[in-house]
C-alpha cells in the first residue's frame, strides 16, 4: 500500500462524488448533510507509466502496482468537536490515516445547498480546522493533567514533558495547526507524536470546481492558494463531475480528454503526486519473469527496511542490495547489458533507496 489518505471537508463540497469518481466504491453522495456515516474505504492502483516499461522489458506472469487507500470521512459542522452532526465518530477516523485531503467548495451552483450559506472557501476552511483545533486542545489539556499528576514527584523528565505540552497548547489556541509545531529535540519530537493530533497530519487542499474554471482559475481558488501558501500546504484543483467521467474512461484515453481541457493531468493524479510529495515517498521496483512490482517506501528508507517491506526474513537476513536505475534500463533494455556496462551497482545495509530503483535483495534465511 502506498498511502492512505482521509478526505474531509463540510457537508456537500463534493467529498463522496470525488470519493466515487476515484475508487469506484459507490460511496452514496445524495445532496445532504451526513449520507456517509461510516467512513468509506477505497483502494486504487498508482499510475505509473514506469511499471509498464518494466513489464515490457521483464515480460512477466504477473504485474502489481502499488496502491493508496482513501477513506471518505463525513462531513464536518460547526461544533463537531462537542459532538454536533455525529461529529465525535467521524474526528475520530481522521486519527487512523496518513494525510488529509481536505475539499473546499469552489464552484456555484444553486441545485446544490451549501450547510453554511454560499461559498465562501476562506470560511469554510475555517470551519474545519478550528474543529480540528478544537478536538486536539481536548487532547492536550488531557494528557497535559495526566503528565501534571504524575510529575507532582518532581522528576525533571516529567516538568519537562508537562512544559512542552504547554507550549503546543498555546500553539493550538493561537490557530495554528500541530502539523506547523517544531519539536525541539528528539524528546518533544515523542511526546508529539505520542499525542496523535488531528491537525498533525499533512494537509493537501483540493479545490472543487466547475468545469469552466478547470484551466482558467477563479477567485475562490485564489483564496485557497493563499491560504495553503501561509500554511506551506498543497493544492490540486479538480472538477468532481469531470472525474467521474474520466474514471469509466481506459486510462490510455484520458489524456487526449484532459489535453481538450487544458488539463495535464486527472485530479487523482494529481492527489497521487502531491500526496507522494507531502508525505516524501518514493516508488521501487522488484522485477523478474514471475512478476514486476512497485512497492512504495519513505525517501531515505535503508535497503534492510526497504527489503522488509516485502518480507520480514529479507530484513533480518539482509546481505545486500543489487540495484539498477530506472533510467539506464530502458535505455540498454536488460539487465545484461547493464552488467556489461557496469552499471549494476551492490549496496550494504546503509544505502538509502532513490526513487525508481530496480532492486534485486540478497538474503540469508
Amino acid at each position: 500500500m502506498g498511502f492512505n489518505c482521509g478526505i474531509v471537508g463540510l457537508p456537500n463540497v463534493g467529498k463522496s462524488t470525488l470519493f466515487n469518481a476515484i475508487t469506484a466504491a459507490g460511496a452514496p453522495a445524495e445532496n445532504y448533510p451526513f449520507c456517509t456515516i461510516d467512513p468509506n474505504v477505497g483502494v486504487v492502483t498508482v499510475p505509473d507509466r514506469r511499471i509498464d516499461e518494466l513489464a515490457r522489458i521483464y515480460q512477466p506472469l504477473k504485474v502489481t502496482p502499488t496502491a493508496i487507500e482513501f477513506v471518505d470521512i463525513a462531513g464536518l459542522v460547526r461544533g463537531a468537536s462537542r459532538g454536533e452532526g455525529l461529529g465525535n465518530q467521524f474526528l475520530s477516523h481522521i486519527r487512523e490515516v496518513d494525510a488529509v485531503c481536505h475539499v473546499v467548495r469552489c464552484f456555484e451552483d444553486e441545485n446544490v445547498v451549501h450547510v453554511d450559506g454560499g461559498v465562501n472557501p476562506k470560511r469554510d476552511i475555517g470551519i474545519v480546522e478550528a474543529e480540528l483545533i478544537l478536538r486536539d486542545l481536548d487532547t492536550v489539556e488531557r494528557k497535559l493533567a495526566e503528565t501534571e499528576k504524575r510529575g507532582k514527584s518532581g522528576e525533571k523528565k516529567l516538568r519537562a514533558e508537562a512544559d512542552y505540552y504547554r507550549r503546543v497548547r498555546e500553539h493550538l489556541l493561537g490557530g495554528r495547526l500541530a502539523v506547523y509545531e517544531r519539536p525541539a529535540n528528539p524528546d518533544e519530537d515523542a511526546y508529539l507524536r505520542g499525542l496523535h493530533l488531528l491537525t498533525g497530519k499533512p494537509v493537501m487542499y483540493i479545490a472543487n470546481v466547475d468545469e469552466k474554471h478547470l484551466a482558467a482559475e477563479s477567485g475562490y481558488v485564489a483564496e485557497v492558494r493563499e491560504i495553503a501558501e501561509k500554511e506551506n500546504a498543497r493544492v490540486v484543483v479538480a472538477c468532481t463531475k469531470l472525474e467521474s467521467e474520466i474514471a469509466s474512461m481506459p486510462y490510455r484515453e484520458r489524456e487526449g480528454f484532459l489535453r481538450d481541457l487544458g488539463v495535464k493531468e486527472s485530479g487523482l493524479d494529481q492527489v497521487i503526486h502531491e500526496g507522494y510529495a507531502l508525505l516524501g515517498l518514493i516508488t521501487f521496483f522488484t522485477c523478474g519473469p514471475k512478476e514486476v512490482r512497485a512497492w512504495t517506501v519513505g525517501r531515505g528508507t535503508p535497503a534492510p527496511e526497504a527489503a522488509g517491506r516485502i518480507h520480514s526474513d529479507m530484513e533480518r537476513g539482509f546481505i545486500r542490495a543489487e540495484v539498477i536505475k530506472y533510467a539506464d534500463l530502458v535505455r540498454y533494455g536488460s539487465e545484461q547489458a547493464l552488467k556489461e556496462r557496469g552499471l549494476l551497482a551492490v549496496e550494504g545495509r546503509e544505502y538509502a533507496l532513490e526513487d525508481g530503483d530496480v532492486v534485486y535483495f540478497r538474503f540469508a534465511v
